[in-house]
């Protein structure tokens, strides 16, 4: 049985963020900063209170006799009492007989076409230390994007604006900016298990760590160019920052809405249809929060009984990040247009460089991942580089039909062609251990009839017949004869 570190490192980064920042509004208050001192402290109790909750929905505490741990938890000192639970736990593995055992069946990743499935047997120590693991990998989360992220960006924006960097508030940046890696290093590893929830899944120390960097990068330039944008344009903020955040918001509803799917009833049964409609909203919020930052590796689906996207999507994820750099590159534009005195000290020019780049860094480091670290990367239908390339297919088949003179006649309008072996059927054990289903590394049904009717609408003017059409699965390529 592992060690409970994952849940050691959580309630350390929680325990040293909440001190630190009690610690700064102190001496904004000795200061007669009132205003900072109940952001500071805002950004340090909602995301607390929300954690407690967390800890106590999952444990399921308000059926169960602990008024101790119940008024802990009001105390906000929930995950530390948690956290001595579950090292307890671990230290009385193999010294208390396990009344009853259960049984899993894990399979193992595929090597040579074949996979293996492995039974193995869980005590009832395990399994508490499995609801331990996983609710501090959801607290991490919720802590580092609805707390962190936006303490680091507030002390950030006050160090630009008094032009210098306090001990106190250079520690909580710190402590900020390593809780927010934290909690997007977990949720990708909480996306891998949710995903591939059937196969044993094991993340190598190369995985952590090209994880560690593609986050700390992502992240870092985004806080930094928000900071710099919001120095020179303080009323414009807010709106940029509203849309972004009703935007990922209203996504998953939409999709819900579009899918004409029944209300969820599943999430728990205590809950009535008032309170499952408050947790779906918290869900979404948080998953709104995340997106402000850094892709996020979970994706809601409402109409999933896991309210988990379990599909990979190479093609969300290039348009995000694309979309991503231009708006980074577009708010920087305007910060340099619009830079006050201030910022006469330092290389403009160079800063806004070393942010893009800094950016496309972030950005090599998640295709290495996904390339060459992933744990689960062989149960992928097709790679990343392939995934992207079919991206960039359709963006150029999009301009192509915008401009159809452009184009000789005949020419066939999706590139790149197919390879001699793009027809041959996969194995049936790898039909069998792919989790993702059929659509997987594609655009939702209604992007490709959007395509359809622009592409036959340009191509009919100009005379050309299509037969065939676009295939639903990007993956085994689409092949149109004229």
């Amino acid at each position: 049985m592992r060690l409970p570190s994952s849940i050691f490192v959580s309630v350390s980064l929680f325990t040293a963020e909440t001190t630190a920042a009690l610690y700064l509004s102190s001496t904004y208050r000795s200061a007669g900063d009132q205003i900072w001192q109940g952001l500071t402290l805002l950004f340090t109790l909602v995301p607390s209170v929300l954690v407690q909750l967390t800890l106590t929905f999952i444990h399921r505490d308000l059926s169960r006799d602990r008024p101790l741990v119940l008024l802990l938890h009001i105390l906000q000192l929930g995950p530390i009492v948690r956290c001595l639970e579950a090292f307890c736990i671990y230290g009385s593995v193999g010294r208390v007989e396990e009344p009853y055992v259960s049984i899993t069946r894990k399979k193992q990743m595929p090597r040579g076409g074949q996979s293996e499935e492995v039974e193995r047997q869980v005590g009832q120590a395990e399994g508490k230390l499995f609801t331990h693991r996983a609710a501090f990998a959801r607290t991490s989360v919720i802590q580092a994007f609805l707390g962190s992220a936006p303490q680091l960006t507030l002390q950030l924006y006050i160090c630009v604006l008094q032009q210098g960097v306090s001990i106190g508030r250079g520690t909580l940046m710190v402590i900020s900016l390593l809780s927010i890696v934290y909690g997007a290093l977990r949720c990708n590893i909480l996306a891998i298990k949710i995903k591939y929830d059937d196969y044993e899944v094991d993340v190598r120390p190369l995985a952590y760590l090209c994880i560690f960097l593609w986050r700390s990068f992502e992240i870092a330039t985004r806080v930094v160019v928000l900071v710099l944008f919001s120095s020179v344009l303080q009323l414009w903020v807010l709106p940029v920052v509203l849309l972004n955040f009703l935007v990922f918001f209203l996504y998953p509803w939409i999709l819900f809405w579009h899918s004409h799917s029944p209300f969820p009833e599943n999430i728990e049964k205590t809950l009535t249809r008032v309170g499952t409609t408050i947790v779906l909203c918290l869900l979404t919020f948080l998953y709104a929060g995340i997106n402000m930052f850094c892709w996020s590796a979970v994706q809601v689906k409402l109409n999933d009984p896991d309210l988990i996207n379990k599909s990979q999507n190479w093609y969300r994820m290039a348009v995000y990040y694309m979309l991503r750099f231009v708006e980074n590159a577009s708010l920087l534009l305007l910060w340099y247009i619009y830079k006050t005195d201030f910022y006469k000290f330092i290389c403009a020019p160079l800063l806004l460089l070393q942010l893009l780049v800094g950016y496309a860094i972030a950005i090599f480091f998640m295709l290495v991942f996904y390339q060459f670290c992933h744990p689960c990367r062989r149960l992928f239908s097709s790679s990343m580089t392939q995934g992207i390339w079919n991206c960039s297919s359709l963006l150029c088949l999009m301009c192509n039909s915008a401009s159809p003179q452009s184009r000789p006649l005949g020419k066939s309008v999706l590139e790149p062609p197919l390879s001699p072996t793009s027809h041959k059927e996969e194995p049936n054990v790898r039909a069998h251990d792919t989790v993702s289903d059929s659509t997987d590394d594609m655009p939702n049904e209604t992007t490709y009839d959007m395509l359809n009717e622009t592409i036959y609408d340009s191509l009919n003017e100009v005379g050309n017949n299509i037969c065939g059409g676009i295939n639903g699965d990007i993956s085994h390529g689409a092949t149109c004869n004229a």
